[in-house]
């Protein structure tokens, strides 16, 4: 069961909910102002775990004993 971030049109809120089925989402509504318009957001947790990247250690990858050829680090 997913947790989805919302965000109501009419006040501004932001929520979690933890939803079953496409049913519940049609029914979600505000639960601070009660409002029916709200939108997904995108999750920040899952942008960040998205946008990371591994980065080389410092002098070198450890692997190959520098940036190299086989370097997986190679600038």
């Amino acid at each position: 069961m997913p947790i989805y971030e919302y965000a109501c049109d009419q006040c501004g809120h932001r929520f979690e909910e933890l939803l079953r089925s496409e049913r519940d989402e049609r029914s979600l509504k505000c639960p601070k102002c009660g409002a029916r318009k709200v939108a997904r957001q995108l999750s920040v947790f899952a942008a960040r775990a998205a946008a990371s990247a591994p980065t080389p250690p410092p002098g070198g990858c450890g692997q190959c004993g520098g940036p190299g050829a086989a370097c997986p680090f190679k600038p």
